[in-house]
């Protein structure tokens, strides 16, 4: 399968078209429906043994954002041979109460994964506070960059976007 068959094969099974409000408020004429591709074990396999040779090198820990983020890092895992690390958008108040799951990130370099990325806000709130946690974060890693401003929004925050496609991948 070469990248464009994937690219292919991600918008085919997650492009809609319509009118969609998106997590920063904004309303967009096209959305691509993350759970359609990691839903289907086949295609999220694909996905996650092309994403694994972007990952930056020193990297100890995959965090997945909540909830798409989770799926996309675990099957990342199984081809990267690292260790696993859950993120919530907040931490539980029962149990551990932890933002972060599984692998531990304080003192480690840690990659944050994304499925889809807009405006980079729940990346850059999720990364602020892992590196409370004391989590080395320097890049970030997406299925998708709807190349919307994500890109510079990390930027600012001292973060290197890395996407396996683009909007334009899948235009």
């Amino acid at each position: 399968m070469t990248d464009s068959d994937l690219a292919r094969q991600v918008r085919d099974v997650s492009r809609l078209t319509g009118e969609f409000v998106l997590r920063s408020g904004r309303t967009a004429t096209e959305y691509f429906d993350k759970y359609q591709f990691e839903a289907d074990p086949v295609l999220l396999d694909r996905l996650a043994e092309q994403m694994a040779v972007l990952i930056p090198e020193g990297t100890e820990v995959l965090a997945g954002l909540e909830m798409g983020g989770i799926a996309v890092v675990t099957a990342l895992g199984r081809h990267a041979k690292l260790p696993c690390a859950f993120v919530r958008k907040e931490a539980k108040k029962y149990g551990t109460a932890r933002l972060a799951e599984g692998a531990e990130v304080a003192g480690r370099r840690v990659l944050v994964v994304e499925d889809v990325v807009t405006s980079g806000g729940q990346v850059v709130i999720s990364t602020g506070e892992l590196r409370k946690l004391g989590a080395h974060v320097d890049h970030a890693l997406c299925v998708i960059d709807r190349q919307e401003g994500g890109a510079e929004a990390l930027a600012q925050e001292g973060i290197k976007l890395r996407a396996l496609l683009t909007r334009a991948d899948l235009s």
